[in-house]
């Protein structure tokens, strides 16, 4: 983000970033720090600094509980969450950057990316959680930049008051037989940096023709991917094609109907990091609130309440949900979705005209 309305693409460029699978594999500038526990001398400086601004693609009612938790275990630092779609978080960055704004504390994505560019860029304060040093080094920056605050997946998904459970489809060739003409629904990936991952993934393993069949079956169009699950909730399209399968989770285990459906093919794989600001205007109030995101207590709520998956080793998954060990899924190159992004939303905008 050398300045406004640069690519995703040209600022990559040379950068010799790799992530390939959920592997956070990218050019090792230095090592990483020791991993920091929560001290009370932390704790004390937090506390006077007050407050923390938390930029974050996570669904708004997650992010508000997970701000709540942390409030309510820190008093006297406030949390305020600014909840937009990645590509919007991603870009907003850029702009307060090159303004010479330095307002965010902490930050988090759905399009892993997006912290290769922000690494390159030199703009991450590397800050290693305790909890970090023991998940997966997979899941963990090389030089503790950033790590793997969420874990999800894109779906198909379907509404069981207005499609059998037999009829439901199983496949994402499934979705092109003519009886889901006008019926489905699917996210954008010019808005949602989930559906940019995992347009990314289903481009490279079903191909183009798959996306132009796709296109003739009438679909409605939404921005985030958190959209096709209201839309099948309300009734307004019985299938999604793409979506947040937390999503899901939240809604049929309030009894809403909707389920899941994880494709033959394989379902997208989506990684969603975290990581700090070296211009953070509330260092040790970000540095407390990292911690606490990656500790056992946050990953879990957010396994419980957000239907999210967590890589920490001491998180249990919500009985009655697909264990996410038994689930094929696509694999996940962040590099690559960095390097083809703006024509992944060129070519998909001249197909769906949207």
């Amino acid at each position: 983000m050398k300045h406004q309305g640069i690519s995703r693409r040209t600022v990559l460029k040379g950068s010799g970033a790799v992530l390939a699978g959920a592997a956070f594999s990218t050019r090792v500038m230095a090592s990483a720090p020791p991993p920091e526990p929560v001290t009370p001398a932390l704790i004390e400086a937090a506390k006077k600094e007050g407050q923390i601004s938390y930029y974050t693609s996570t669904d708004l009612p997650v992010a508000e509980k997970l701000a709540k938790a942390f409030e309510a275990k820190y008093p006297g630092i406030a949390v305020r969450v600014e909840r937009t779609g990645a590509e919007r978080v991603f870009q907003r960055i850029g702009q307060e950057y090159s303004s010479n704004i330095h307002a965010v504390d902490v930050v988090n994505s759905s399009d892993a990316a997006h912290f290769i560019v922000w690494k390159r860029d030199g703009i991450l304060a590397p800050y290693v959680p305790e909890d970090v040093a023991a998940y997966p080094a997979e899941h963990r920056d090389a030089d503790g930049q950033f790590a793997s605050f969420r874990v999800w997946l894109s779906i198909i998904a379907y509404n069981t008051g207005l499609v059998k459970e037999e009829e439901a489809p199983k496949s994402f060739a499934d979705l092109l037989d003519p009886k889901w003409k006008g019926k489905i629904v699917k996210a954008h990936p010019g808005y949602s940096g989930t559906i940019m991952t995992a347009t990314y993934q289903m481009q490279r393993d079903l191909g183009w023709s798959w996306f132009e069949q796709l296109a003739k079956q009438n679909v409605m169009q939404v921005q985030s991917s958190a959209d096709p699950p209201k839309k099948l909730d309300l009734g307004e399209r019985a299938v999604m094609a793409d979506g947040n399968e937390y999503n899901i989770f939240q809604l049929k285990e309030k009894g809403r109907p909707v389920e899941p459906v994880y494709a033959t093919e394989g379902s997208p794989l989506i990684i969603g990091p975290n990581g700090i600001f070296k211009s953070s205007p509330n260092p040790n109030a970000a540095r407390l609130f990292q911690s606490f995101c990656f500790s056992r207590e946050a990953q879990q709520l957010i396994i419980d309440v957000g239907g999210l998956r967590s890589v920490h080793p001491q998180a249990e998954e919500k009985p009655g949900r697909k264990p996410f060990k038994d689930i094929k899924t696509m694999k996940d190159d962040a590099a690559a979705v960095e390097q083809q992004g703006d024509a992944i939303k060129a070519h998909y905008t001249k197909l769906f005209h949207v």
